[in-house]
């Protein structure tokens, strides 16, 4: 076949070799609103159903005003970690991410924990890579709780339909939410044995999808509430409680909310991975950085803040499940079955990476075993292909399905279970890695005004999270014991 020509009349050679990036991987084509799109992704999720529950918590002015805190810290966070995606640190004029000559090498740091890796060593590792994956590990948690809400409230908003408002068939109780979850475990169970299913193309489009879609029917039907009544409830001291202690374990209690609602930064350098190199990548995500964290705090403050004037004090800890909306039903219905196939792909996004890192773990450990390492070809289904089974797999996948469900059946507490994941791993892996990685990478001096600022920062951030956790974890005991 004759070369084909592009408008430039040169001859297009359609066997040439891909073009490739300082590191050997096949070049980057990200941009600048493709980062947008990424981060608004990553941050947007079932967490903003909370936000009108923590703002009620607040009240009209502690509540906005803390979404735009964590905003700022989110987005300070991402730029301090942009600043790390290639170490050591670049050092061509006019802050750009290459190297100024071809002796001053630099190396792609792919992930967060490579970052970590790369500038602060081994045992920098070991902590980041434990708090990861239990905070991957909460998630699924906290996802088996949300679905087995929705399908409970899908099933309520429909009796209700039927039957009226309050009446007495449709009351569940903890068994009926309990098999919702034993089968969202099942559901798990078989997609986790599904090949790369985690990182099917579709599967990321799907769950962007349908998380704008919830967040905006929720967003549409507070403000609809709103304006029909002719009524914004709420006040400035928010929901009271009996006693100031009560009040305190509340309010440390949205604020865990709302740092689960925000941070990303946990897959910001993947994010960074896909960008091109020129302009650099680190000025494009800077950039991107800006407009999606502007873009997202808009959106959760009419979410949030539209809730809570529709509800007031009465705004539920679910603003879809809580059944502070009744009617229209079938919107209802279907922004909670949105939630739960956003879960139903999210879990596994999320758990696949613990997959992978365990199975590689125990073949490099045990490499002789058949156990591990061997797998059986199974035909599971008559007319398709033949299934690679690997027992270790089997066990380990059924073990953390099971565990997860079985946790979520113990502490079955939304906003709680939020908090407490958000205030895990918000000032360990938001704040203090990337405020070290950050000085590490630019050789900030201590003692120095830059450093100052960053440890007071750190500091500061350090007590709004232990103040969240201690709270959350108040929370959970308190609901657990019934008190």
């Amino acid at each position: 076949m004759a070369p084909s020509s592009h408008r430039g009349g040169q001859p297009l050679d359609l066997d040439a070799a891909p073009v490739l990036d300082d590191d050997g991987r096949v070049a980057r084509t990200g941009n600048l609103w493709t980062c947008v799109a990424h981060i608004i992704t990553g941050v947007i999720g079932a967490g903003v159903l909370a936000l009108s529950w923590s703002v009620a918590q607040l009240g009209w002015v502690a509540g906005p005003v803390a979404m735009v805190c964590f905003a700022a810290v989110t987005y300070v966070s991402a730029v301090l970690l942009s600043h790390c995606y290639r170490s050591p640190a670049p050092a061509a004029p006019g802050g750009s991410d290459l190297p100024s000559s071809e002796g001053d090498k630099t190396r792609r740091n792919y992930t967060y924990m490579g970052a970590v890796r790369a500038l602060l060593g081994r045992k920098h590792t070991y902590v980041c890579g434990s708090l990861q994956y239990l905070y991957l590990y909460g998630i699924g948690v906290a996802y088996t709780i949300t679905t087995a809400t929705c399908l409970g409230a899908i099933k309520k908003a429909n009796c209700y339909h039927d039957h009226g408002r309050g009446a007495a068939r449709c009351t569940s109780d903890d068994r009926e939410q309990h098999l919702f979850m034993l089968l969202f475990g099942v559901a798990q169970l078989v997609l986790s044995f599904i090949p790369n299913f985690h990182s099917m193309a579709w599967l990321s489009v799907v769950a962007a999808v349908m998380s704008f879609t919830y967040s905006t029917i929720g967003l549409g039907l507070g403000l609809s509430k709103t304006i029909g009544d002719g009524v914004v409830r709420g006040s400035v001291a928010g929901v009271p409680m009996h006693t100031p202690m009560q009040k305190v374990w509340r309010v440390s209690q949205a604020i865990g909310d709302i740092a689960f609602a925000y941070p990303y930064s946990i897959v910001l350098l993947e994010i960074q991975d896909t960008l091109r190199s020129s302009p650099p990548e680190g000025e494009t995500l800077r950039k991107g950085n800006v407009i999606a964290m502007l873009a997202t705090t808009f959106f959760y403050l009419c979410v949030g803040c539209f809730g809570y004037a529709a509800f007031g004090d009465a705004a539920p800890g679910n603003l879809l499940t809580g059944f502070g909306f009744y009617e229209p039903y079938w919107l209802v219905d279907f922004a909670n079955a949105c939630i739960v196939l956003h879960i139903l792909g999210g879990y596994q996004f999320f758990s696949q990476q613990i997959f992978t890192v365990w199975d590689r773990w125990l073949a490099a450990r045990c490499p002789d075993s058949a156990f591990v390492c061997r797998t059986y070809a199974v035909r599971l289904v008559p007319g398709l292909p033949r299934y690679g089974l690997n027992l270790q797999r089997v066990c380990f996948r059924t073990a953390y399905v099971g565990s997860t469900t079985a946790l979520a059946v113990v502490f079955p507490y939304f906003n709680e279970v939020l908090g407490l994941l958000g205030a895990l791993i918000f000032w360990p892996l938001i704040i203090y890695l990337p405020v070290e990685m950050y000085c590490v990478q630019r050789r900030v001096r201590a003692w120095t005004p830059t450093w100052v600022a960053l440890q007071a920062f750190s500091v500061a951030c350090f007590a709004v999270g232990t103040f969240a956790f201690v709270g959350c974890v108040q929370g959970v005991v308190q609901k657990r014991l019934g008190s």
